[in-house]
């Protein structure tokens, strides 16, 4: 099945404790259906010293969250929106937001 959401797509979370949070994708995990998104779900993590970080101490991550908490933002007008897919003339499939129709794919 062709991805929904890809890495460099604005979202934002449409649930959970960082709802209504916006951000852009960093990283996907597909076999996981997870995703991390810049800003959110930020955790802490103690750390060891190491020879890469030899001061070590808590350190904040972005941890993954689930694909079904997110949506898409419409590029016309930056609302939460689904995602569908279009056969264009030319026969290439793209993205398209299913609120405005606009094409998400550049």
């Amino acid at each position: 099945m062709a991805a929904k959401i890809k890495k460099g797509d604005h979202v934002v979370v449409i649930t959970g404790k960082d709802r209504g949070a916006k951000g852009e994708v960093t990283k996907v995990f597909p076999k996981e259906d997870r995703v991390i998104v810049s800003g959110v779900r930020m955790v802490k993590r103690h750390m060891a010293p190491s020879r890469s970080d030899p001061g070590g101490g808590i350190k904040m991550f972005e941890a993954p969250i689930h694909v079904s908490n997110v949506a898409h933002l419409d590029p016309k007008d930056g609302t939460p929106t689904r995602v569908g897919f279009k056969t264009l003339k030319d026969g290439k499939k793209v993205r398209v937001a299913r609120r405005s129709g606009e094409v998400i794919d550049d």
